[in-house]
């Protein structure tokens, strides 16, 4: 308790002109009068008269009253540093500055839904080893082997993820957030805070650390390690205060001259309404913009996932790495595939689409590096990736330090300037025409599709057999572009999961039961994956070119079938005619063979073929075979002396309508329509120019007397009027044909 003493003279003065004082004591018995209660009473008007509530309480004392308050003793404020802050300190980190404390927890292991076959591995490793140290056996081989199976199954695995995966890694509950990697490799790090603009924002950290005895700034987004952090770190989505805080550090270590390193994991920046209202886009804008004229080196490396401008507003940098199993992009694949498919379950699609991943990145020359991580990704062990991480950054900074202000203002400008294949020197064309639409001259067509099956189709109708290698080459890289066509359509649909599931209990069956029925639960269960397969491949639109490859397919297979029944039938026949009717059927090959060419045939010649004839249809009723009809093939082949005469009109036409291009000089304008092609252009466009050239050379051309060459063409080769040669040009129909 303090006592509060107010001494006054000439308080209150009667008018008598005597002076009056009083002593004042709280008016209930056993209480004290605190300070607060003075400021209810109050003198009326100028009489120096008591107001009613301290009436009872006036005690008259010549010119002199005091008033003994308690007064409530208030706390002192909490610091973050300690009282005894050593002044000499020359190493470690200043933990007292940081909320980021050691977990009292150990986090709880995650299996990634793709891991489960390597938990399964675990599960009986584990398994063996109970066995072991309950009975006392040696089963030490056995473990080695199935440590062996694990380990080659998690390189197997890690070795061919598809993007979705590594998205899912990057997003690992269990992955070293910025301030643990900034932790293991600085020798010293101080954290530091506040936008001043009264707000400090958790999720971005910012700091100066110490790698080999050269600070540096850091900056970065922080994830939680739990859910109580997550959301008190927003789930690293920065408001507009956070992008700030990182301006003002940026500025700060610019004119300082510490080199920037900064980390990107962040879904994106956090967009609510308060964050709009507070200017989220002119934050991200102005980071932009600053980091472009930064006189100090500056070195990005993508940890986690990074979305969109929240992640770029502070990887404007000279150097860019991503960790291995990192992800950067410009929307999440999940809400690429609600806008372009309306689910996201097509969200393994979109990523392969957006090409999210490190290699792509550093493939596109975006990234400048891979940095490594260990089999199971970065939360396997933290330490060594951090160690990855710190040698990238150190041999950067190396490179860039070797820079005056100039040349690294120029490298971080041509970096972002050489993003999309622009080259420095080469004039862009002002109004060039952008065609936002996919090139429809490689898009494959359904007359293309029609010709290709046509083609296969002629393979397998003229193969030897069945074991042609043209035709089964052919028909191998078909099945492997509709294996690949189905992966996708299966990932793209979110079925790959239970998939994989599936073909897992059922390796396990065939090997525990390789004789039995197959189960019928595991039956029911790949009747649901494929029902569901089928119904949203039957959906109109959907997966076109899957559909088309599925029908070639079975075209190639029905046709594969019935050649293989022609030659088995084939086969029985030979067996059962008789050597002397082959003998005869020679003849009759001949006898047509002679037909066919417009020899003449005896008329003994003939009877005998009709004899054989006869005695063939006999045999192949005695084979229990029936004989619906015969057939006679009838094939047209012209005298030399009429080809001769074909090829001369031809190239008489041609020649003529050489002539009439040269002329005419429309030569240019089938040069441009080659452009035009080339370059793209709607098929629309490319009709009405191909119409356009066809009416000019029509107009100047003599088709009178190319059609009288035809003519007497036809005469000669006893063709019907309806028939038109190749190369005719008709005035009825207006087309080169």
């Amino acid at each position: 308790m303090t006592t509060l003493s107010l001494i006054s003279g000439n308080c209150g003065r009667r008018n008598g002109g005597e002076d009056h004082g009083s002593e004042l004591l709280h008016r209930f018995s056993g209480k004290d009068l605190f300070a607060s209660d003075l400021l209810r009473i109050s003198f009326r008007k100028g009489d120096g008269i008591w107001s009613k509530d301290l009436e009872g309480h006036r005690i008259r004392n010549r010119n002199k009253f005091r008033v003994t308050a308690k007064i409530k003793k208030g706390k002192q404020y909490d610091y973050p540093w300690p009282h005894d802050v050593d002044p000499n300190i020359s190493s470690g980190h200043l933990s007292y500055l940081s909320h980021f404390k050691p977990l009292t927890e150990k986090p709880k292991q995650v299996t990634l839904p793709f891991e489960k076959p390597l938990v399964d591995l675990e599960k009986k490793i584990t398994e063996v080893r109970r066995m072991a140290d309950e009975t006392g056996l040696d089963f030490s081989d056995q473990i080695a082997a199935l440590e062996n199976k694990y380990q080659q199954a998690l390189k197997d695995l890690y070795k061919h993820l598809t993007p979705i995966q590594r998205l899912s890694i990057a997003r690992h509950p269990n992955r070293p957030t910025v301030l643990d990697h900034i932790l293991n490799i600085t020798e010293k790090w101080v954290e530091l805070h506040g936008d001043r603009a009264g707000y400090d924002d958790p999720a971005i950290v910012t700091g100066i650390g110490s790698m080999d005895e050269k600070s540096y700034m850091f900056i970065g987004h922080q994830k939680g390690r739990n859910t109580k952090e997550n959301i008190a770190r927003n789930f690293a989505m920065p408001t507009p205060h956070g992008y700030r805080k990182a301006l003002r550090m940026m500025k700060y270590a610019d004119h300082h001259g510490f080199p920037i390193i900064t980390f990107v994991d962040t879904p994106g920046a956090f967009a609510d309404l308060k964050s709009e209202e507070l200017g989220q886009g002119e934050a991200i804008a102005h980071n932009l913009r600053t980091m472009f004229g930064l006189k100090v080196p500056v070195v990005t490396v993508v940890t986690g996932e990074g979305g969109s401008g929240g992640a770029l507003a502070i990887a404007c940098s000279n150097k860019l790495f991503m960790l291995e199993n990192s992800a950067f992009y410009v929307a999440s694949p999940e809400a690429c595939a609600a806008i372009l498919w309306k689910s996201s379950q097509a969200a393994p699609k979109a990523a392969e689409k957006l090409r999210i991943t490190a290699q792509e990145h550093y493939r596109l020359k975006i990234a400048d590096g891979v940095i490594p991580e260990p089999l199971g990704g970065a939360h396997v062990d933290p330490a060594w990736t951090s160690q990855q991480i710190k040698i990238t950054i150190t041999q950067a900074i190396k490179e860039l330090e070797n820079m005056n202000t100039e040349e690294l203002l120029q490298h971080r400008r041509l970096k972002f300037r050489s993003i999309g294949g622009f080259q420095e020197g080469i004039p862009v064309e002002p109004k060039r025409k952008r065609n936002m639409k996919p090139s429809e001259v490689n898009m494959p067509k359904a007359a293309d599709i029609e010709l290709e099956i046509e083609n296969l189709k002629k393979k397998i109708l003229e193969a030897k057999g069945p074991s042609d290698p043209i035709t089964t080459q052919a028909i191998e890289k078909l099945k492997k572009d509709v294996d690949k066509e189905m992966t996708n359509a299966f990932i793209s649909m979110g079925l790959q999961e239970k998939l994989e599931s599936v073909k897992l209990e059922l390796s396990k069956a065939s090997k525990d039961t390789s004789s039995q029925p197959l189960n019928r639960n595991l039956k029911e269960k790949v009747d649901k994956i494929m029902q569901e397969f089928n119904h949203n491949l039957s959906q109109p639109g959907a997966y076109l070119g899957l559909k088309q490859k599925l029908e070639k397919l079975n075209l190639v297979s029905r046709l594969i079938e019935k050649e293989e029944r022609k030659q088995k039938l084939k086969a029985e026949i030979n067996q059962k005619v008789p050597a002397e009717l082959k003998e005869k059927m020679e003849l009759l090959k001949n006898a047509e063979e002679k037909i066919s060419k417009g020899e003449p045939v005896d008329k003994e010649l003939m009877e005998e073929v009709e004899a054989v004839k006869k005695e063939l249809v006999e045999v192949l009723k005695s084979a229990n075979l029936e004989v619906v009809g015969a057939t006679k093939k009838n094939v047209v082949t012209a005298p030399p002396e009429l080809k001769e005469k074909i090829e001369k009109v031809n190239t008489e036409i041609y020649e003529e309508i050489e002539r009439v291009i040269n002329e005419a000089g429309i030569s240019g304008r089938i040069e441009e329509l080659k452009a035009g092609i080339a370059k793209g252009s709607s098929s629309e466009d490319i009709e009405k120019a191909e119409a356009k050239i066809k009416e000019e050379i029509l107009a100047t051309l003599d088709v009178e007397a190319l059609k009288e060459k035809v003519k007497s063409l036809r005469v000669e080769l006893d063709l019907p009027e309806e028939t038109v040669a190749e190369g005719e040009i008709s005035a009825e129909n207006g087309k080169f044909q």
